[in-house]
């Protein structure tokens, strides 16, 4: 059973995920939170699998609800998706950087929203390759010099190929075949670079690899 909580300031959105979610026999709503202080407690309290966090948001923004979440490490299962307006909205790159495991756009279709808490309960990042391209693209402006991370150096230069695959958005069985590996020993890569480089999953990886100029955008076509 998937655990989750809500979080949106807006009851009637937080209504209609509920009900949406609850339909399932996979998945429980098991809080629902109007604020991002109301959120961190429930999900200390909870322990959900998956947290639908909402940005704007009184007494505590999700960007702040999501940090203090993903620096907690009895919450290391904890998954947060963040909800936005607007696709690719300003609080996107924040939120990813916070920890965040990926973002929807508040008028998803119900089973895009079912599909997205699957994905990211099982450990997967919210970010699809068409997403991760724009996204890179729209960093572009945002870091003017590279930051070099030492992390970077423990890495084996297959894992750093397979690292600039992975912030280009390409899945484990895309990595497989332009490598010409079996999509088991993609898969080991990619666990291990997130093990080395100390990060909760694919968005993660993403961030760091453009932060450090690994990708660039229309790098990958």
């Amino acid at each position: 059973m998937i655990r989750v909580v809500l979080a949106d300031d807006q009851r009637l959105v937080r209504a209609g995920f509920r009900s949406i979610l609850d339909g399932e026999d996979d998945i429980d709503v098991v809080a629902e939170a109007a604020d991002g202080v109301e959120t961190v407690e429930q999900v200390r309290e909870l322990l959900p699998d998956v947290v639908l966090m909402d940005v704007r948001m009184p007494r505590l923004d999700g960007l702040e609800a999501t940090r203090r979440l993903v620096d907690d490490r009895r919450l290391e299962h904890v998954r947060v998706v963040i909800l936005t307006t607007f696709d690719l909205d300003e609080y996107v790159y924040g939120a990813l950087r916070a920890g965040a495991s990926g973002f929807l756009v508040k008028d998803t279709e119900p089973m895009e929203l079912i599909h997205a808490v699957r994905v990211v309960a099982r450990g997967d990042a919210l970010i699809s390759p068409s997403t991760t391209r724009r996204l890179i693209s729209e960093l572009a402006g945002r870091l003017k010099e590279p930051v070099r991370s030492p992390r970077l150096d423990t890495l084996t230069e297959r894992e750093r190929e397979v690292l600039t695959m992975v912030a280009g958005g390409l899945s484990n069985d895309d990595i497989a075949e332009r490598l010409v590996l079996s999509p088991a020993t993609s898969k080991t890569h990619v666990s291990r670079i997130m093990t080395k480089l100390d990060v909760r999953d694919r968005a993660q990886l993403v961030v760091l690899a453009y932060e450090a100029g690994l990708v660039t955008p229309g790098w990958l076509a």
